[in-house]
């Protein structure tokens, strides 16, 4: 289904029907992309174990797309490198330097 083999940007959210809950977490994971997911459930604790499952740099519970300007975003796999926002977007933005000083 091109609509999620592919890393849409968009107002689309598509909803996938399945069966086994490890089968459609390898398939989610084996897209190349992985900005963000979603996992929408009448469960938030057990959504948020399954969530945590996703290979993306955001993962959202019965929402999606908010960010949070304290918080890390960013992508992984062919997303992006790096995030945005909160302390580690700062640190990407620093340099660090050692200097070791033999007396």
């Amino acid at each position: 289904m091109r609509l999620v083999d592919e890393e849409p940007f968009g107002p689309i959210l598509p909803v996938i029907k399945y069966s086994d809950l490890d089968e459609v977490i390898a398939r989610a994971n084996a897209n190349p992309a992985g900005l963000g997911g979603s996992v929408w459930s009448r469960d938030p604790a057990r959504a948020a174990e399954v969530a945590l499952r996703l290979e993306c740099g955001s993962a959202w519970v019965n929402e999606h797309g908010a960010i949070q300007p304290d918080a890390p975003f960013g992508g992984v796999k062919q997303s992006g490198i790096g995030v945005e926002f909160g302390r580690y977007g700062l640190e990407e933005y620093t340099s660090i330097q050692t200097l070791k000083i033999m007396k």
